[in-house]
């Protein structure tokens, strides 16, 4: 089995209130499980309006595939264009 997660930190500019972030995030969240079927969720700058941490995961059975699919995801959402991404973290897990 192999499981990969993903973490993305966002800059949102033109946001000024905990729930034009909230809009934001939901969006990205949203778009990223139907697009990918991803596990995606906020895991981290909660309280802090201009900034977002988002974190995903993907479970199979070939690395080489959860990996290219995890970039594709990471390209997908910076393509969205609703967030500047300035970090990505990427690790490959085989159990």
């Amino acid at each position: 089995m192999v499981v990969g997660v993903g973490c993305m930190v966002f800059r949102i500019h033109e946001c000024h209130s905990l729930k034009a972030k909230r809009k934001v995030v939901k969006a990205m969240v949203a778009r990223i499980r139907n697009h990918f079927n991803a596990s995606v969720a906020e895991v981290a700058d909660n309280d802090i309006y201009q900034r977002a941490t988002i974190g995903v995961s993907m479970v199979g059975n070939d690395r080489r595939l959860i990996n290219a699919k995890l970039d594709k995801l990471f390209n997908f959402v910076e393509d969205l264009g609703l967030a500047e991404m300035i970090e990505t973290d990427l690790e490959i897990i085989s159990l």
